[in-house]
């Protein structure tokens, strides 16, 4: 199978993630190479990634700045050259509501992006709270913006993304081929230090552990090439909104 259908590079990018690193999995190598031809990505995270740790003596407040500095780092190895939002709702107790549907509205308008990116809220057996809620929260948001009649409040013109782009999709249909970038994502993904033993096989204990990661990531982005025939890729889940 060959695959054809990619997006222009987009001038603006928003990703929409429920925690510090979700959009580095999901969409860093996409995100690396739109940023290096031009695109301004804007990364938003909506919770403060305060449970992020299997260490019962880590002091939560202590995390929250942890997270929230690499994350910074991660968007700079990304060359995301935009906003970067941190909503601060609790890790693990996000629920969807009016106030998050108005605020991604609200940063859909400020920052009027071409491509939005996030979760996958269709997405079978999805685990976490947060993903789901977050996930629900980009595509009403979404779709909140495009239209003068919600939230008129805001004060801010309504916006309409050419396409919203979900990562870890059932059913993807859409592909970007990071074999130029994926060594940006992994150094991105590596920033995030903190979770270096809940999610990255403890790669900062180790080169064995280091190289263990780097091959698990390296596998996943094979994987998803392999449908169109690129070595190493993204995929997602088109809507045009």
């Amino acid at each position: 199978m060959t695959f054809d259908g990619t997006l222009p590079v987009p001038y603006r990018a928003l990703t929409i993630g429920a925690h510090p690193d979700d959009a580095e999995f999901g969409a860093g190598g996409t995100l690396s190479r739109w940023a290096s031809e031009g695109c301004e990505v804007s990364m938003l995270v909506v919770t403060d990634g305060s449970k992020g740790t299997w260490d019962p003596d880590r002091d939560p407040s202590h995390l929250i700045s942890a997270r929230t500095s690499e994350q910074q780092k991660a968007a700079e190895v990304l060359g995301a050259r935009g906003e970067l939002i941190h909503l601060g709702y609790v890790d693990g107790e996000l629920e969807y509501s009016m106030t998050l549907r108005r605020q991604i509205c609200e940063w859909v308008r400020r920052l009027r992006p071409e491509v939005v990116l996030s979760h996958d809220p269709w997405r079978r057996y999805m685990l976490h709270p947060d993903h789901r809620a977050t996930g629900w929260g980009a595509i009403d948001g979404v779709v909140a913006a495009r239209d003068h009649l919600f939230f008129p409040e805001l004060g801010l013109v309504k916006h309409r993304p050419d396409a919203i782009l979900l990562w870890g999709a059932d059913e993807p249909d859409y592909w970007e081929d990071i074999g130029a970038t994926f060594d940006q994502k992994l150094t991105a993904l590596l920033c995030h230090s903190s979770q270096t033993e809940t999610s990255m096989s403890s790669a900062e204990t180790s080169e064995e552990a280091r190289a263990e990661f780097t091959a698990r990531i390296a596998e996943w982005a094979g994987s998803q090439g392999e449908p169109v025939g690129w070595d190493r890729a993204e995929s997602f889940k088109l809507l045009r909104p």
